[in-house]
C-alpha cells in the first residue's frame, strides 16, 4: 500500500509475510516540538518513518506464508475529532472555555504473526488553552477501536487510554500517544478491506470505574 492510501500493484514483492504499514502522515513536524516531546517525535521517525515522501516501510516478523492483508486505515470518528472542556457548570465555549483538544496527525503500523495481528497506532495533536484558562495538566482522553465495517458494525477491539499533557505558560501544547496493545485476530482476506482503526475522544475514559459491590 502507498502512502496516498491507493493500493499497489498485486505481486510477489509486494507481499512478503508480512502487513504493510502506512502512515497516514509523518509526525515529524507537526509544529515547533519542544525539547520535552523529542522522544516522541523520535518513536514515531522510528515506527513510521521521518518524511510522507518515503515509501511505506515493510514489517516482517519472521518467515511466513505469502498474504494479501494490509494495515486498515486510521479513521477519526464523527463528532470526536475535539475534545472542549468549560469551567463547571458552563458550556465549553466563549468566554467559558478552559481548554480544548485536537488530533493533527495520526499513523500506524500492523505485524502479523502466527494468525494475531499486533497494531501501533500513533495519535498527535495539540492541547490549546481558551479563554477562562486552562489548568497546569490537562488529561487527553482517546478510544482507539478496531471494527469490522458493514451493515452491521462488528466491534473486534476496544480500549480508552488517557496521556497527561503539561501545559506550561505557551497556551499551545502538543501531545503524542502510541498504542503498544492492540492486538487482534487476523481476518480473512475477504474481510480484510473492511476493516478500520476508528480514534476518537472520549470523556467517558475519565471517570472512575465503579467500585465493586461488597459481598453480603
Amino acid at each position: 500500500m502507498r502512502h496516498d492510501g491507493k493500493r499497489a500493484p498485486a505481486g510477489r514483492g509486494a507481499r512478503r509475510a508480512v502487513l504493510l504499514a502506512a502512515g497516514a502522515a509523518a509526525f515529524g513536524a507537526m509544529l515547533a516540538t519542544p525539547a520535552w516531546s523529542q522522544s516522541f517525535t523520535d518513536r514515531f521517525k522510528s515506527l513510521f518513518g521521518g518524511s510522507s515522501s518515503e515509501p511505506a516501510p515493510t514489517i516482517s516478523n519472521g518467515p511466513a506464508p505469502e498474504t494479501d492483508l494490509t494495515c486498515p486505515p486510521v479513521t477519526i470518528r464523527p463528532g470526536a475529532a475535539t475534545y472542549a472542556v468549560g469551567l463547571p457548570g458552563k458550556e465549553a465555549s466563549g468566554n467559558d472555555l478552559r481548554y480544548q483538544v485536537v488530533i493533527g496527525r495520526t499513523a500506524r503500523e500492523c505485524n502479523l504473526n502466527s494468525g494475531t495481528i499486533t497494531a501501533h497506532i500513533g495519535i498527535q495533536g495539540r492541547v490549546i488553552a481558551g479563554p477562562a484558562g486552562a489548568p497546569g495538566t490537562v488529561e487527553v482522553p482517546i478510544r482507539v477501536a478496531v471494527v469490522q465495517d458493514g451493515v452491521s458494525p462488528k466491534t473486534v477491539f476496544t480500549k480508552a487510554y488517557r496521556t497527561v499533557v503539561n501545559m506550561g505558560t505557551d497556551g499551545s501544547v502538543p501531545f503524542s500517544l502510541v498504542t503498544e496493545d492492540v492486538v487482534y485476530p487476523a481476518p480473512s482476506a475477504a474481510a480484510n478491506d473492511a476493516y478500520v482503526f476508528y480514534i476518537g475522544f472520549d470523556p467517558q475514559a475519565l471517570k472512575p470505574e465503579p467500585r465493586a459491590r461488597k459481598k453480603k
